[in-house]
């Protein structure tokens, strides 16, 4: 039955297909927000009435045994309300996400300086600081491991090494007609999140437990507080609008604070707040993992690598944490863009008294690629060829040499092609022979230039964390509210999940919105890490939108027939039918009169995955993602001091979902990886006490640290696997791209002894490490 509307104005496929909400430039869905300081974090929810404040007792030792601690001056303390240790913790003291290894308060053994003793809850938060300090401990101290080579050296591990073979190396080693072999050390990175981490655990009836916390994971947070408290997960909440950045930091390190603010609410029946300072959250939480490499290989007179072996040892620090995953990211991605025929891949995840790696953007992988980037760049100095030249000669190939030595084929592989058209438009040829007459002609001054690929798997490595879900609800008024599983971190998750739902209703942006990610609303979520947010979401929410679509499209065919056989489209906020135009919201308030279900849930699982931890072979990554990036530096060569000139960078993203967040996460990334191989470096005092952990000491880029000339393209190129709408990740990847910065600098070293000696150059490059590397160079020409 037919039944008026709007006429058709233009004509319906020809509209549809030109519209769209995906692939086009959106803003920030909180841009506005931002820019006005109306978003709300954690720390801005008005406080209910009763609220306390909280702050965490740590240890001055970084190995010991606490013989006696004395907390009456603690409680004595202006303004202090109790104070609590693990013996008061009714449940489970363990914080590990995986290894429960990891307590919330130390029960007896310290393990690094900064370890939390205890909790003192106060009225308010410099009280409950100036209280933490009081505390009387005694110690009998015990011997320190700090170092991954002294963990090594000791045989201290938090978990078994791990190995992973293909072919023969060994006999292809012995072989090989040349041969380099060396070390390697790559510090790790404060994430340095703007908002620090923070929990508030508001106590509900019937022994609930409600946490607004700032977290990547609200589903760990869930299941590490209920545990602490003895109680089932239904039994508490855990609730994240936005975190003012997280960079893997907020992963699984959040739960430490998520559990200690719940233990004290649960103690008091009272709101409490633990914010961390952020001398505290440096001194307190895991950082990015630091490398040391041990390397041997064996290629011919062209620059063909015939066989690799590398030893990896991480700073796990002292406990597991996510170190084993992180290792096990780094041997997957020591090939990065390079067919490795024979390799022998070693990582050992080092216990020491440090505080306990975790997470960071890129998991890994950063750690595994760049040396065999630093490889590379040897060989082509020791054959005195352009490192470009060696690169592109030991590319994965499309029909051949295209399989990992993980096992898993290569079917997307676009790094040859994406790397001619970098190299022609970054005039990489001409500057370099332009940067070869200058460094003739300048004796302290010298210029430095690199090009570096990437290829960067995505997906989690343990398979069953590939999937998510997501509620979608349409009110009577056409509005849209979505609901998912992942974080917002200022990533922009959210902005594109409303625009894959909005893509499927037919809608524009102000008609969706997504609200905070909440246990109680999408239950068993993953964490919103290894660049997989978008992917695992926005299939999850495209799935509940298109339920509501097909419903709305069956109950639009009863009322307007479909005489002229098309299918019914939706586009421009209307629903186009049988030659009719309606108004979304008319037939929503139509749909909802008929009794037609207006809301949905939806699912996605990652297919095809698949991974086996003892071979370490299988099917890890749902598809890989490329880049490569151009940079040109000065280093003055009586300072140490360096500047990035100009920086070139080609990202694939896949058909990009919203190109403007795409290219602000590629700009991020590669200054974030920037400083963390030249700027940031983390240092711990002999007694294992971290020192660097303010902004006075801690060093990350500043906006002058950022190139006047900064070019950076996405790379057009659909995705060959099915994700969302054909886009590709970007969280992760990108960060890999300024090891063009780290090896423009140590060619700029190299033309001091006119490229005829490979420069030691560790990471972070500071200038100290500059004017080492330098000297050395300087001696052996």
């Amino acid at each position: 039955m037919n039944h008026p509307s709007a006429p058709v104005s233009l004509d319906a496929a020809k509209t549809a297909a030109a519209w769209k909400a995906v692939g086009v430039a959106r803003p920030h869905e909180s841009a506005e927000l931002h820019v006005l300081g109306q978003a709300t974090y954690t720390d801005d929810i008005p406080e209910l009435q009763g609220t306390l404040h909280a702050a965490l007792g740590l240890s001055s030792k970084a190995h010991a045994r606490v013989t006696a601690m004395d907390l009456a001056p603690v409680r004595a303390s202006a303004g202090v309300v109790a104070v609590y240790t693990a013996g008061d913790i009714v449940g489970t003291n363990d914080c590990g996400p995986i290894i429960h290894d990891d307590p919330i308060f130390c029960a007896g053994e310290v393990m690094y300086v900064g370890q939390p003793l205890f909790i003192v809850v106060a009225d308010t938060h410099d009280n409950a600081r100036r209280a933490a300090r009081r505390a009387l401990v005694d110690y009998d101290e015990l011997p320190v491991i700090l170092t991954p080579q002294e963990a090594k050296a000791a045989e201290s591990y938090v978990l078994p090494p791990m190995r992973l073979t293909r072919g023969q190396f060994q006999t292809a080693f012995d072989q090989a007609p040349r041969v380099v072999k060396g070390q390697l050390f790559v510090g790790g990175q404060e994430q340095f999140y703007l908002e620090g981490q923070i929990a508030y655990a508001i106590p509900r009836e019937d022994s609930g437990m409600l946490v607004q916390c700032s977290t990547q994971h609200p589903s760990e947070m869930q299941h590490v507080v209920a545990h602490a408290l003895g109680v089932h997960s239904h039994k508490v909440q855990v609730e994240c609008r936005r975190m003012g950045g997280g960079f893997g930091g907020k992963e699984s390190q959040s739960a430490l604070w998520a559990a200690a603010a719940g233990i004290a609410a649960a103690k008091l029946r009272r709101p409490v707040k633990l914010r961390a300072d952020r001398d505290d959250d440096m001194l307190v939480t895991g950082k990015r993992h630091c490398f040391f490499y041990e390397y041997e290989v064996g290629y011919d007179d062209s620059g063909k690598i015939l066989a690799a072996k590398v030893d990896m040892t991480l700073r796990a620090g002292y406990s597991a944490d996510l170190s084993g995953p992180v290792a096990t990211r780094a041997v997957c991605h020591f090939d990065n863009t390079y067919y490795l025929s024979d390799v022998d891949i070693r990582a050992a995840c080092g216990k020491t008294n440090t505080q306990s790696n975790t997470a960071f953007r890129g998991f890994g992988g950063p750690q595994g690629a760049i040396a065999i980037e630093y490889v590379i760049d040897e060989i082509a100095r020791n054959l005195g060829r352009d490192a470009l030249d060696i690169r592109r000669l030991n590319f994965y190939g499309k029909t051949e040499r295209n399989v990992t030595p993980y096992g898993q084929e290569i079917v997307d592989n676009v790094i040859e092609a994406l790397t001619a058209e970098l190299e022609q438009t970054s005039e990489y040829r001409a500057r370099r022979n332009a940067i070869d007459a200058y460094n003739a002609g300048s004796p302290v001054l010298k210029k430095g230039l690199a090009l570096t690929p990437v290829k960067f798997g995505i997906a989690f490595n343990v398979t069953h964390l590939n999937q998510a879900g997501a509620l979608v609800h349409v009110y009577v008024d056409g509005s849209v509210l979505v609901n998912h599983g992942g974080t917002e971190m200022g990533q922009g998750i959210n902005t594109k999940v409303m625009q894959v739902v909005a893509h499927e209703l037919g809608l524009d942006m102000a008609h969706v919105r997504a609200t905070a990610t909440d246990t109680s609303k999408v239950s068993n979520t993953s964490a919103t890490a290894a660049s997989t947010g978008a992917d695992l979401n926005g299939k999850a929410a495209q799935d509940a939108a298109r339920q509501i679509r097909e419903r709305l499209a069956a109950y639009a065919v009863k009322l307007y027939g479909d005489e002229d056989g098309q299918p019914v489209r939706f586009f421009d906020n209307a629903v186009h039918v049988n030659g009719h135009s309606v108004p979304f919201p008319e037939l929503v308030q139509k749909a909802y009169l008929a009794r037609v279900q207006l809301w949905s849930d939806g699912f996605y699982a990652t297919p095809g995955l698949h991974w086996d931890p003892k071979t370490m072979n299988g099917h890890p990554f749902s598809y890989y993602a490329y880049g490569a990036a151009v940079s040109e530096v000065v280093v003055d060569t009586l300072t140490g001091e360096w500047k990035l000139l100009r920086a070139d960078a080609l990202y694939d993203a896949g058909r990009s979902l919203n190109p403007a967040i795409d290219i602000g996460q590629v700009e991020g990334a590669f200054i974030q990886g920037m400083g963390w191989l030249t700027t940031e470096q983390l240092w711990w005092n002999p007694a294992g006490k971290l020192m660097t952990h303010a902004p006075s000491t801690y060093k990350i880029p500043g906006i002058s640290d950022c190139p006047e000339d900064f070019r950076v393209k996405l790379y057009d190129n659909g995705n060959v696997e099915d994700s969302i709408h054909r886009s590709k990740a970007v969280g992760e990847p990108p960060l890999l791209l300024p090891f063009s910065v780290f090896f423009a600098i140590r060619d700029a070293i190299s033309s001091v002894g006119g490229h005829r000696v490979n420069p030691p150059l560790n990471a972070p490059a500071t200038s100290e490490e500059i004017l080492r590397a330098i000297s050395i160079v300087e001696m052996a020409a």
